[in-house]
Order: C-alpha cells, then sequence, then structure tokens
C-alpha cells in the first residue's frame, strides 16, 4: 500500500475532501498526518496548508463532521475542527509563502516537511524526509529552525523519543549551539510540548534527549540541578539519577498494575486515564509529579556525622513545584496535584512500622493527601523501588512490607474517591443545640472528630455520636 493509499483510506480525509468540495484544489495534507501514513499508523488527526481561508476550511469541516471550530493560534494562522465526542481534529493553516515548497521551507524537521494534494497526486518531498523517516533520522529543515522557533528544541527530543529516531550530527550540533534559549517560547508552549513528551510511549528517553541536547538547564533547571547532589546510604545513586530511576520504576508499575494495586489494577488504570487539567491525563501528571518530587532535596541537603539528609524537602519542593508552574502558565488544577504529589510523597514511608494500619491511621492518611491519595501512593511506590543502597530502608523486606501497604493503601483510597467521607450522623448546629457550645472551632475539630470516629466503625448511631463527643470534651 503507498503513502496516498494509506493516506486516503483514512474516514477524516474522505470528511475533509467532502466538506471542502472545490476548496480542496488548493489544500495539502501536511506534517504528522503524512508522517504516520508513512510509518504505517492510523490517522486519527490531520494538519491541512490551505491556499485559502483556514477559518472557513475548518468551519466548514466541523460542520460536516457534527464538530465545533475555534482559533487555535493568530501568530500561526491556524484554526481547529474538533469532533463532539474529541475523537478527531483538523489543523488547517494559512501557506507560510506562495507556494507548498515555500511553506514546507518553513516547516522544522524534515520528516514533517512533506505535503500531499487533497484531491490526490505525488508526496511534494523537497528535503528527502521519506527517506529520512526510512533511515529513521530526524533532520532539520534549515540551520534556522531552532533560532526561528526554540520550542522546537523540546520538539526534537519528543519526536526522537516517541518515533524512535536518532538526530543526525548537524541537528545535534544545532540544537546545543541554541538550547540556552529553549525557555523563550511562552510558558504554555513549552507545557504543550513537555506534556505530549511525558505522554508518550518513551518519556525517559525524550528526557534524557533533553539533558544530551543541554536543554533541561533552560526548561528545567530545577531538574537539572539534581545532578551530582549525593544522598544516604539506602540511595546508590545521586538525586538526579535516582529521579529517572523513579520515572522508570513508575513506567514499570504502570505496565504491571496487577502486581502493584492486586484486584484494584482496574481502577487504577482507569484513574490514571481521567483527565485532568491542561489536556494532561492524571497518569501523565503523576510522570511529571516523579521528575519534580525530590526538587527540594538541593535546598535542604545536610551532612553530619556521617549522615545526609534532606528534612523540610517536601514542602520546599511543593513550593518550587508552585514557581515552575508559574514560570510555564499551568492551571491551578495541575499546579495544586503536583505540588500534593511532592509534599506528601514521603508519608506513607513514615507509616510502613505501624503496619497494619488501624482504620483511623488510613483515615488520617486519606485526609491528608485528598486530593491526591491514590495518586500519590502509586508514586511512593515507585520511589521505594527506586531506593536500591545498603540502608535498612532499601532491604528487600523493607520494600515488600512498602508494597504491601501500598496496596491497601490503594484500595482505600480508591473506595473513598467513589464514595467519599462517611455521611455525617451530626451537623454543625446539632452540635451547638446538643453539646450547648458556641459556632466556631471546636465545632469544626468536633466534627473533624466524629468524621474519623465514623469511618473507623467506633459509632454507628446519632445517640453513639453525641455519647462519644461528650466524653471526648469530657
Amino acid at each position: 500500500m503507498t503513502l496516498a493509499d494509506r493516506l486516503f483510506a483514512s474516514p477524516l480525509v474522505d470528511l475533509a475532501r467532502r466538506a471542502l468540495g472545490a476548496e480542496a484544489e488548493t489544500a495539502w495534507i501536511a506534517g504528522g498526518a503524512v508522517r504516520d501514513a508513512a510509518l504505517g499508523r492510523e490517522v486519527s488527526d490531520l494538519d491541512l496548508a490551505v491556499a485559502g481561508d483556514p477559518r472557513a476550511a475548518v468551519r466548514a469541516i466541523a460542520g460536516a463532521g457534527d464538530g465545533h471550530a475555534f482559533e487555535l493560534s493568530a501568530e500561526f494562522g491556524t484554526w481547529r475542527a474538533v469532533a463532539g465526542d474529541n475523537s478527531w481534529q483538523v489543523d488547517a493553516s494559512t501557506l507560510r509563502g506562495e507556494t507548498i515548497e515555500a511553506d514546507l521551507a518553513a516547516r522544522d524537521f524534515t520528516i514533517g516537511a512533506v505535503a500531499v494534494p487533497l484531491v490526490g497526486g505525488e508526496p511534494v518531498d523537497p528535503f528527502g524526509g521519506l527517506d529520512d523517516l526510512e533511515r529513521r533520522i530526524l533532520r532539520v529543515v534549515g540551520e534556522s529552525s531552532f533560532s526561528l522557533d526554540p520550542l522546537r528544541l523540546l520538539r526534537a527530543a519528543r519526536l526522537a523519543a516517541d518515533l524512535e529516531l536518532e538526530l543526525d550530527p548537524g541537528t545535534r550540533s544545532l540544537a546545543r549551539a541554541e538550547a540556552s534559549r529553549a525557555a523563550d517560547p511562552a510558558g504554555e508552549r513549552q507545557l504543550a510540548e513537555l506534556r505530549g513528551l511525558l505522554a508518550g510511549p518513551r518519556p525517559l528517553r525524550g528526557i534524557e534527549l533533553l539533558e544530551e541536547l543541554s536543554v533541561t538547564a533552560a526548561v528545567l533547571p530545577e531538574l537539572g540541578s539534581l545532578r551530582g547532589v549525593e544522598q544516604g546510604p539506602n540511595h546508590h545513586l545521586d538525586v538526579h539519577g535516582h529521579t529517572l530511576a523513579v520515572l522508570e520504576r513508575l513506567l514499570e508499575v504502570e505496565a504491571d498494575l496487577e502486581r502493584f494495586a492486586g484486584e484494584r489494577a482496574t481502577d487504577v488504570r482507569e484513574l490514571l486515564e481521567e483527565p485532568l487539567a491542561d489536556e494532561m491525563s492524571r497518569g501523565t501528571a503523576l510522570r511529571f509529579g516523579a521528575l519534580l518530587h525530590d526538587v527540594g532535596k538541593p535546598a535542604t541537603r545536610q551532612q553530619g556525622d556521617g549522615f545526609v539528609t534532606f528534612i523540610g524537602h517536601d514542602s520546599v519542593g511543593a513550593e518550587m513545584v508552585e514557581e515552575l508552574c508559574l514560570r510555564l502558565r499551568a492551571s491551578r488544577v495541575l499546579t495544586r496535584q503536583l505540588q500534593e504529589l511532592t509534599r506528601h510523597h514521603l508519608r506513607l514511608g513514615f507509616l510502613v512500622h505501624e503496619a497494619p494500619l488501624p482504620p483511623r491511621r488510613i483515615h488520617e492518611y486519606l485526609r491528608a493527601t485528598e486530593p491526591v491519595a491514590a495518586d500519590v501512593t502509586l508514586l511512593t511506590v515507585a520511589d521505594r523501588l527506586s531506593a536500591r543502597g545498603s540502608g535498612p530502608f532499601a532491604t528487600d523486606e523493607a520494600i515488600e512490607a512498602h508494597l504491601k501497604l501500598a496496596r491497601q493503601m490503594l484500595a482505600a483510597a480508591l473506595d473513598w474517591r467513589r464514595d467519599g467521607p462517611p455521611e455525617p450522623l451530626l451537623r454543625g448546629d446539632d452540635l451547638v443545640a446538643e453539646l450547648g457550645i458556641s459556632p466556631g472551632r471546636e465545632v469544626g475539630s468536633l466534627l473533624a472528630e466524629l468524621e474519623a470516629a465514623q469511618y473507623a466503625g467506633e459509632v454507628s448511631t446519632r445517640e453513639e455520636a453525641l455519647d462519644h463527643l461528650r466524653r471526648i470534651r469530657g
């Protein structure tokens, strides 16, 4: 099957051709759709270069496909049509230049600088992109590619990782020369590329490529600063190496949820697939959290009497994550998620020596880590699996004890997400009336105590609840 055959077998291409009618004569399929077809992949998204009005084009496509249209980028003259169920999308951009060849010359990498006429015909491939795909090479279209748009530095790492491509030597040299400019693009554009890298099939390779291209120091200096920060005997790697190991272990956890979540594996999988914010799933946010969970260690490292400590790195790290998210213009929802993952990643480890946990301790954990109780529990699993030093917390027995408690806590966290806290047996006004107390802080404290008692099964009726609170008050 030829490239054209694979493209035109896509229902999305057929939709675009029908919707544009005669205007299809001046439109070309370009970019990722051509690349995916050349690689034998399904074409589920479409990029069009049009000689006419991209707004009119996407509105026609949206109308024909029961979708909706909106402007994606005024700067680049790009509009997008999206299916009502988000099953497909079509981007249309104005030709950059008077011909399709001029448009392709302004693109980033040769593998994306290939176009096929929407009405059919031979591929337009002036820079040998199809040959580069065949050779598994990622190469810039021109020497000014990165200087024209430094976001392409991040994109190079993402594409090379996702598609298992090697950067050609010239492209590597150009990337390193421009690496310091990687943070020049708007924060939300950087975040979009990082999201794609982390959500992709080989996020660890993507992070390694950012390092190899010297981009990390500009875009994620918090991650770069972890290099060379030595740890105590529970760890066999410095903080940077440990962080990458945590991400690697997290990917292993994702791939074998039956082992780490037991009978709740399906529930955990659904949780990770749940949309969170900034077009990021909870699972992708968790991968991001794995990269950031120890960023507070360099600022809190202390050494004395042969011991290395990082006291307070969880709270310091949470503050640093907030600053990072502000720089990347992340939403408040994503920012809070990443902060809470960082703030609470030590909490479960402190409870292992108390296992099996009584219900009150489980309740305390769930309340303290809400709304990331399940997510951060998974993070602690990856974190503990990555500690392979000679210390007491790195033994097989200690690790297995942590995994056992994590399975228990995962189940409790999933139940809490599904059912919420117990339905209160008493309200605040009940306490004021029955106990003769004034509205205020004491009421809130007593209600919290009552919730914990209900969760633990210590009280189950209104009368038992009142008796319990009267005893508490003395």
